[in-house]
């Protein structure tokens, strides 16, 4: 998300990403094109991305498994976000780490579900 317009979508803490196991991409992208329109970005043999007005995600390869959707928040400051998390009994599962267009981290709340937080 690098230009204004997409920036002004992004709301602090906020569930902003969704991110999809599946195994078959090209399935995937052929899936959710016809049946909602949707279109896609390439990023390497084992990523595609799809954008909304209201919502972003995207694919990623593996096996689909009952819970494997990643929920993604956006943070204007990753630092401090991962600190309340940790803060409110959440644990770490994956540290800080860069991809193309930011940096994020993973972590598991007090139910076991994982989810992430992004930032620029």
């Amino acid at each position: 998300m690098s230009n204004d317009t997409s920036r002004q979508k992004l709301k602090h803490q906020q569930v902003q990403y969704l991110e999809f196991l599946s195994g078959d991409l090209e399935a995937a992208k052929t899936f959710y094109s016809q049946a909602f329109g949707w279109s896609f970005t390439d990023y390497g043999p084992n990523y595609t991305a799809f954008e909304g007005d209201f919502l972003d995600g995207g694919f990623t390869s593996g096996t689909p498994v009952n819970g494997s959707i990643l929920v993604i928040l956006y943070s204007e400051d990753l630092v401090q976000t991962r600190k309340q998390v940790l803060a409110a009994g959440g644990k770490i599962s994956q540290e800080i780490f860069e991809f193309p267009g930011g940096r994020r981290f993973h972590f598991i709340d007090p139910d076991g579900y994982e989810l992430a937080v992004w930032s620029l």
